[in-house]
């Protein structure tokens, strides 16, 4: 028996898009008689059976979002996925949802997949090893071909669609300024997130917020790494100095740097103020003391991302708007980790 043909494979054959294959195959008035009937002609060739989930066409919607997520561990992804499931449901969508385990291949792999039909466009945030390698452009194929992304958190400002984001640069200034303003002025960066857009802008903050008061950059006690494995290696070194304060720049990073200094016998927060990124349950609810956090509203993320991606899918040609990058404000909760004012 032969194998059956995809949309994307035919179209990569033939040399149109997905989406030129897609309508020549539904009889649509866009596309030319001679191209209909060499691509029908094709595809009868190779087998190809429309895919019964649905295509993905203006008159025939499957009315389903794909979300690939990077890590499924992660608390603050979780609350995004939960907010993208509520809007979803209440607007009549499903949801389809992926792990990129912070692959590349993987991402790509999923991308593909999903969009031979399965899906009618997808909510995302960039694994690992695309922002690594900077490598984005099967986003580009993705959209091109006719499927909306909608990017969330960690986003690639190369590729041209819709983006929902906190403020990474504005919280990390004034969460440090809160440090300074408590009176610390040796405060420790500690990040296992440098190789991420994310953790880039959060350290741009923290060093933004010691230029703003005239406090000399320290190297000693700024740690910038790429994995959380090589942070607990090095982690210890940053308290063989002066610090009066940590900024955590993720949540596995405070949680890190509330033990060590629990371990080292520092009083928390009389000796040492702790401020840390993402406001997860380990964060706020399992440690003693309890870490004051900049929480990053990952419901209200989720929520915002579902209903700019079904905009987008249920906008006609004539009312299709440029692409949006949303900017949700983080709030910082504080908690038993660091000194009243």
């Amino acid at each position: 028996m032969k194998a059956k043909a995809t949309l994307k494979q035919i179209a990569k054959e033939l040399g149109v898009s997905v989406s030129t294959v897609s309508k020549a195959l539904n009889d649509s008035p866009e596309i030319s008689e001679q191209t209909k009937v060499k691509i029908k002609e094709y595809a009868k060739l190779k087998n190809y059976k429309p895919n019964v989930i649905g295509l993905n066409l203006k008159n025939r919607k499957t009315k389903t979002i794909g979300v690939i997520i990077p890590n499924i561990l992660n608390s603050f992804f979780a609350k995004v996925f939960s907010g993208i499931e509520k809007v979803a449901d209440k607007k009549g969508y499903n949801v389809i949802t992926c792990i990129s385990n912070e692959s590349l291949e993987k991402e790509i792999h999923t991308l593909e997949m999903l969009s031979n039909g399965t899906i009618d466009g997808f909510i995302l945030s960039v694994s690992e090893e695309a922002q690594k390698l900077q490598d984005y452009s099967h986003f580009s194929a993705i959209i091109n071909d006719g499927t909306p992304i909608v990017m969330f958190d960690r986003i690639a400002d190369e590729v041209e669609c819709d983006k929902v984001v906190v403020d990474d640069f504005d919280s990390a200034l004034n969460s440090t300024q809160h440090l300074i303003n408590l009176g610390c002025k040796n405060i420790a960066l500690i990040s296992s997130v440098d190789n991420l857009s994310v953790g880039k802008l959060r350290a741009d903050g923290y060093l933004k917020a010691l230029a703003d008061n005239n406090i000399p950059v320290n190297e000693k006690i700024i740690l910038r790494t790429d994995s959380e494995e090589d942070m607990k290696n090095k982690i210890d070194a940053i308290f063989d100095n002066k610090i009066d304060a940590i900024f955590a720049l993720d949540e596995n990073d405070s949680v890190a740097a509330l033990r060590v200094s629990l371990k080292k016998g520092y009083k928390v927060p009389e000796d040492i103020s702790i401020i840390g990124f993402a406001d997860g349950i380990l964060a706020s609810r399992r440690l003693s003391p309890s870490l004051t956090t900049v929480s990053q509203h990952g419901i209200e993320i989720g929520e915002v991302a579902a209903r700019q991606l079904i905009k987008r899918l249920e906008e006609s040609d004539e009312e299709t708007s440029d692409y949006e990058t949303i900017v949700i404000k983080t709030k910082l909760k504080e908690r038993e980790s660091t000194r009243k004012a």
